[in-house]
């Protein structure tokens, strides 16, 4: 069973398997991708920004095919994908306002964790409203802001406005990238480096944030240690009691 989720789970960072998914799903899959991953927790591993670029470089040529004509209209398909990132996350916010402060309490399982959270939440408390937009550029974390905002009680008509913004600058900006570049030949023969490397891109930010949040907690854990001796000097009759 866990073989088969690793199988059905690679196809998402196969740009061959991607391609083949797109030609034969058409703008139906694309939609239920896009709206999964903003819209519902689970959907925190599909690769949002990849899939976008795929998706634009197949309205500009057939992949699979280039003698058949594209299987994707850009401007139906742009249109389709900012609809659908709309209401994804208008939905996990609805999710996030619904759970409220409970949420805290019952992050233990594997998708809601705790550190998801946090790392959502301080992203959110940094930037406000902007987090929406930015987010939008990032893994995992576009997933749970949506979710955080919608627990902070931001209200509707301001989250749908930033909500809306993020939506246009992520879609289309992706989205023609590839249908741009996707006429290009040199682009067309290395797709699937280029697939790769927007998901290395896509994470780096996450890395980063890892590495940078593992370096705090081992300096809090030396100047704890460091700070060991000087408390027990400080406390009375240490010294009798050890001798």
């Amino acid at each position: 069973m866990f073989q088969g989720f690793l199988h059905w789970l690679h196809q998402f960072y196969d740009a061959q398997a991607l391609q083949g998914l797109i030609a034969s799903g058409g703008l139906l899959v694309l939609v239920a991708i896009v709206f999964s991953e903003t819209g519902l927790l689970i959907g925190f591993f599909l690769p949002g920004d990849s899939l976008l670029f795929l998706a634009g470089a197949m309205c500009a040529v057939n992949l699979l095919d280039p003698a058949l004509p594209p299987p994707l209209d850009p401007y139906a398909t742009a249109a389709a994908l900012v609809a659908a990132a709309v209401a994804g996350n208008s939905l996990n916010y609805l999710l996030g306002r619904l759970a409220g402060q409970r949420a805290w309490s019952r992050a233990g399982g594997r998708i809601l964790t705790r550190a998801r959270l946090e790392q959502a939440h301080v992203f959110y408390e940094r930037h406000g409203v902007l987090s929406l937009v930015l987010t939008r550029f990032v893994p995992v974390a576009r997933t749970f802001v949506p979710f955080v905002a919608g627990m902070s009680r931001m209200t509707f008509s301001r989250f749908s406005l930033w909500n809306f913004i993020g939506a246009l600058a992520w879609v289309p900006s992706l989205l023609f990238a590839g249908f741009f570049l996707g006429r290009v030949a040199f682009v067309q023969r290395h797709i699937e480096f280029i697939v790769l490397a927007l998901v290395a891109i896509s994470l780096a930010p996450l890395a980063v944030s890892a590495l940078v949040r593992l370096r705090q907690r081992q300096r809090q854990a030396e100047r704890q240690v460091a700070a060991l001796p000087a408390a027990a000097a400080a406390t009375p009759g240490a010294g009798s009691a050890a001798e």
